[in-house]
């Protein structure tokens, strides 16, 4: 690139990066608050800068402007949360003036930009008496999704305007009228031998069921704490381990004969080292213990008796170990094989710990379940 050229690049370049910092692009294009951001912005690095000083004013103006044209538009409006557009649009006027009053250059382009405080103010309270009054309408209604939309609007209703009315006991009451209880019922299971490791797997659901925070319309409780605090549930979580198997025992042996060459086999004075084959047999012993079973979750309504949804979730759990033994000569063996054959067999655990095993499985896939079904409420 030759010299001219590269100083016209730089200079095109230049001029653009002005143009975007000074809002003058952003003016062009309609962003005018964006427009009034940028050209203080650039005030206050450069006071002087001669595009930001003109920019100003006129993005301000034209903002203004447009802001007060679309509170007007939403005043004359049917749409009965128009209180909400009219907050928004009076804090962004607001800010504006914040921004300039930021700027000393700013203040002597723009000075006295006006502040809407007390018509924020106002609307605000009629956002939030909008909000309040579907809310009522919404909870008298008494259905649960009518019930959480309720509680929504009086949510935001508060957030508009803190304490409006009796706002936070019908948040409380709308709550209630839409949150889903289930009782989770105890975990059983067919065989008194493993209800100790059965513990173990129900310590586990009634964790997970007592910090669940997926869906705050759903809370889960035990029969005993429904029974203690008089709850009537809306829909019951059963389960049950229906079918499984504890330790079955396979072994399988493999035999390898082995053959190295090129070994020495003897050595004496006369003759020095004679070389020869050596052989071994070596017998590999695999043993697996398998343990697996289902859990039957089942979901059904409490006032109907009807299943909801029903789900049968599988679990295995492997535990393995590997020896050897060998006749004939050792030096045909490699390290390795040489060293399975030090090992001894060694007891799978006990019947009880490989229960608990096969279950873990399962109560992942369980956790994913309860979490996707009861997303939706």
């Amino acid at each position: 690139m030759k010299t001219s050229s590269r100083l016209r690049y730089f200079l095109y370049l230049s001029i653009l990066i002005v143009g975007c910092t000074t809002g003058k692009n952003a003016l062009q294009k309609g962003n005018y608050d964006a427009s009034v951001s940028k050209s203080v912005d650039r005030l206050k690095n450069s006071p002087k800068n001669a595009e930001a000083m003109q920019v100003l004013p006129t993005a301000y103006e034209l903002a203004l402007k447009d802001h007060l044209r679309k509170i007007d538009e939403a005043k004359l409006s049917s749409n009965v949360l128009k209180w909400e557009t009219i907050v928004s649009h009076y804090q962004q006027i607001n800010q504006l003036s914040d921004e300039i009053n930021s700027s000393p250059v700013a203040q002597s382009l723009v000075p006295n930009p006006p502040r809407f405080s007390n018509e924020v103010e106002d609307s605000k309270y009629k956002a939030a008496e909008a909000r309040y009054l579907l809310g009522v309408d919404q909870l008298n209604e008494n259905n649960r999704i009518s019930a959480k939309n309720a509680y929504f609007n009086f949510e935001k209703a508060n957030y508009f305007y803190p304490n409006y009315k009796d706002v936070q006991r019908k948040m409380d009451d709308a709550y209630w009228a839409a949150v889903l209880k289930v009782v989770v019922q105890p975990v059983m299971v067919q065989s008194n031998y493993y209800k100790l490791s059965n513990q173990y797997f129900q310590q586990q659901v009634n964790q997970f069921m007592s910090n669940y925070q997926k869906n705050r319309f759903v809370i889960f409780y035990s029969e005993q704490q429904a029974n203690t605090q008089k709850i009537t549930p809306d829909q019951v979580l059963r389960l049950n381990f229906d079918d499984f198997v504890v330790g079955q025992t396979y072994v399988k042996e493999r035999v390898e004969k082995l053959k190295r060459d090129s070994v020495v086999i003897e050595e004496t004075r006369a003759n020095g080292k004679v070389y020869g084959t050596v052989k071994a047999t070596l017998s590999i012993f695999d043993k697996k213990v398998s343990s697996s079973g289902l859990l039957a979750m089942t979901i059904y309504d409490y006032q109907t008796n009807k299943i909801i949804k029903q789900q049968r979730l599988p679990g295995t759990y492997i535990w393995q170990d590997s020896w050897a033994s060998y006749k004939g000569d050792e030096r045909a063996l490699t390290k390795q094989q040489l060293s399975m054959t030090k090992r001894r067999e060694i007891l799978p655990p006990a019947p009880d710990a490989l229960f608990v095993e096969f279950t873990k499985p399962i109560y992942a896939q369980l956790v994913d379940e309860i979490s996707y079904f009861y997303n939706r409420y």
